[in-house]
């Protein structure tokens, strides 16, 4: 099971960390992914993610503007995303796997507005 957090709107140029609790499986041993559906597309885009070792990976779109972290003592994922900008604009989702194939969260919603 996993359960997303941290979204909401924020204005251009801001930031948001969002956090995914993670349940019932080994969460230290799997790969973890975020991914978004922009508002009016139906497929999922890979934002980032980063591997039991915490290697981290990104989307060109993201490189340098956010961060993927991991707590495996609190079961946790985290997406800091900082300089956010309007075409941010999405529902977030965690994931298992580094493509974000496997179990997925019911979202959290980021809206970039002034």
């Amino acid at each position: 099971h996993l359960m997303e957090s941290g979204g909401g709107l924020v204005q251009p140029g801001g930031s948001l960390r969002l956090s995914c609790e993670a349940s019932g499986f080994m969460f230290s041993n799997y790969a973890m992914s975020w991914l978004r559906q922009l508002p009016g597309k139906k497929g999922l885009e890979w934002v980032s993610a980063i591997n039991s070792r915490g290697d981290a990976y990104y989307g060109d779109f993201a490189s340098g503007r956010f961060i993927i972290s991991r707590d495996n003592a609190k079961n946790t994922l985290y997406l800091q995303m900082n300089s956010l900008k309007s075409e941010d604009t999405a529902l977030y989702y965690c994931a298992t796997g580094f493509r974000g194939t496997g179990v997925r969260g019911q979202g959290t919603q980021v809206t970039v507005s002034s």
